[in-house]
């Protein structure tokens, strides 16, 4: 059915979670998979867990973002098996769900498989839906794994 499948990823637990069934959809149409990892293009004004932070610069951001999609992709790419062709695509995006729609044209995906927070209530409308937004605006069928 699907030859390409866009998979967005973020490291948690629900991303992760559905990585399983991403894999059992790849293996059932022989598709190819592409994890898709969005950073925000602007660092923090400090990266700290204590009050005294310190400044970082655009490059160091862009060198801590990028190892970080690393190893989401490598974790990713072993929970999805060998047996599944994978390909990469980081993209800097202020936006996520922008982010995620620019990783399908890029990526030529034919589908977008994206796992829910499945928030609810007041949640919902406090926190927002990235994928209710990429469902929205792609032009590409959503697959909505919960």
């Amino acid at each position: 059915m699907f030859k390409h499948l866009l998979v967005p990823v973020d490291g948690s637990d629900v991303s992760k979670k559905s990585l399983k069934k991403v894999a059992e959809l790849a293996k059932a149409d022989k598709a190819a998979v592409t994890l898709v990892y969005v950073s925000d293009p602007m660092p923090p004004m400090v990266y700290s867990d204590s009050s005294m932070g310190y400044g970082i610069s655009q490059k160091e951001h862009k060198k801590v973002c990028e190892a970080f999609a690393a190893d989401v992709f490598k974790k990713a790419a072993t929970a999805l098996g060998a047996s599944i062709k994978v390909n990469t695509l980081h993209i800097a995006d202020s936006n996520l769900s922008e982010g995620i729609l620019e990783g399908a044209k890029k990526a030529k995906a034919d589908v977008i498989v994206m796992a829910s927070h499945k928030r609810t209530g007041i949640k919902s409308v406090l926190l927002g839906s990235e994928t209710h937004e990429v469902i929205v605006h792609s032009k590409l069928p959503v697959l909505v794994l919960g």
